[in-house]
């Protein structure tokens, strides 16, 4: 009789942690899926030349005084190493009030400043930078009696760092 035979209830089957871990990460890829593009940081040389005016007014730039070094070949954008030193005495009547570094290309045109004293010894700093392209890298010392130095270098970066999501 097996139009009379009960059929024995289908069990249900118990998601495994596969179909969690798939429904999750097609919801994530959904959501997340127009945050992924990525667009290099927008930012203009003019913008350098707008924080470097913050900083030096109306002041005369000189050339010279002030060293530089980043490697002129980078393959890193993100740990750019880069050096700057200032021909100064570093005494009380001589010294470097400020070492700034500027980019062309980064979202924020200043890099660092940094604020010395005679107590310092030494007029350098050495630091670690992020690049997003090639671009100029440009470093100024303030010097105490109201002077500005300068120097600049170009650098070839091969993979940028400083990437923004598109919203």
């Amino acid at each position: 009789m097996a139009g009379n035979r009960m059929e024995e209830p289908r069990r249900r089957e118990v998601p495994t942690r596969r179909d969690a871990l798939t429904g999750a990460g097609a919801i994530a890829a959904g959501a997340a899926l127009p945050t992924l593009w990525l667009r290099r940081a927008a930012a203009t040389p003019a913008d350098m030349q707008a924080a470097i005016a913050n900083v030096v007014g109306d002041a005369k730039l000189n050339v010279g005084r002030v060293k530089i070094e980043i490697p002129p070949l980078v393959e890193n954008g993100n740990t750019v190493p880069c050096t700057v030193s200032v021909d100064s005495p570093m005494t009380p009547q001589a010294y470097v009030k400020f070492i700034h570094v500027f980019n062309e290309k980064n979202p924020q045109p200043n890099v660092i400043s940094a604020r010395l004293s005679p107590r310092a010894g030494r007029a350098s700093i050495a630091t670690r930078i992020r690049l997003t392209d090639t671009q100029s890298v440009v470093a100024i010392a303030e010097m105490s009696d109201g002077t500005f130095w300068s120097d600049s270098i170009s650098v070839i970066i091969t993979l940028g760092a400083c990437l923004e999501n598109l919203i």
